[in-house]
């Protein structure tokens, strides 16, 4: 895997698209693959609770017969959080502030994941 590539298309998704303020690539054990987050925020911690949240999310999509879960949508007084798979080891995380537009983010998302899962392998 290309780390710095990976690097670059998170430091140009977030750079270049409306309202993100931040953005990682975590692996299903909970370890950062690549960030390019908000400098107070830890990214260690950020990766181990994104994939909690994601394992969780996966297991309550079972026990509610929904199938496979596409995302992961935290939404705060302050924003979004966005848990996306990238792959068959990776999530994307994706934070947002409040006035983001839930479909051209999304948007913006599947073309980074495009990006993402080809610089993968």
């Amino acid at each position: 895997m290309g780390a710095s590539k990976i690097g670059g298309i998170l430091q140009n998704f977030v750079s270049g698209t409306a309202d993100v303020q931040g953005a990682a690539l975590v692996s299903h054990d909970g370890l950062p693959l690549a960030s390019s987050l908000p400098s107070a925020m830890d990214e260690e911690r950020t990766s181990a609770m994104s994939a909690a949240m994601l394992s969780l999310g996966e297991r309550i999509g079972k026990e509610l017969s929904r199938g496979s879960v596409e995302k992961i949508m935290v939404e705060g007084a302050d924003g979004y959080g966005i848990l996306i798979g990238c792959g068959e080891d990776a999530v994307f995380l994706v934070l947002a502030n409040q006035s983001a537009k839930q479909g051209l983010l999304m948007l913006d998302i599947k073309r980074a994941v495009t990006e993402i899962k080809a610089a993968l392998n």
